[in-house]
């Protein structure tokens, strides 16, 4: 993988990390997304899009997106992939920490450690530099 591919990888991460983000604090703020039936579905997402944090998580995760889809053009998917899932799962976990007070557990923190060798073992595979 380039450098330039990897820095777009970690973009994509990051940009994916802050939509998630943002998504979850503008249903918070929407005061959650539950549904039973159709009315419930257009109410909830009306309450939805009229989150500022909402809409911005949403943009954000088209800008992602947009980014990825230049990885996926120029870049290794069998590579690219698995680190854009480990970084973001990574980054989406300290995040909900750090933003909501999700707990962080000595299995979560362990697990964690074991992506991030993944990410690191994947990385320097053979011709990936």
């Amino acid at each position: 993988m380039s450098a330039t591919g990897f820095f777009l990888v970690l973009l994509a991460a990051v940009l994916t990390m802050a939509a998630n983000l943002l998504l979850r604090a503008g249903v918070d703020a929407a005061g959650g997304f539950v549904f039973d039936n159709t009315i419930q579905i257009v109410s909830a997402l009306m309450k939805l899009f009229s989150q500022p944090l909402f809409v911005v998580g949403f943009g954000i995760y088209f800008l992602a997106s947009v980014v990825w889809f230049r990885v996926v053009a120029t870049e290794p998917l069998s590579l690219a992939y698995p680190i854009l899932v480990s970084l973001t799962f990574t980054l989406v976990t300290a995040g909900a920490v750090l933003m909501f007070g999700e707990p962080m557990s000595l299995r979560k923190m362990g697990g964690l450690a074991v992506i991030l060798a993944g990410i690191v073992i994947i990385s320097f595979e053979k011709g990936a530099a």
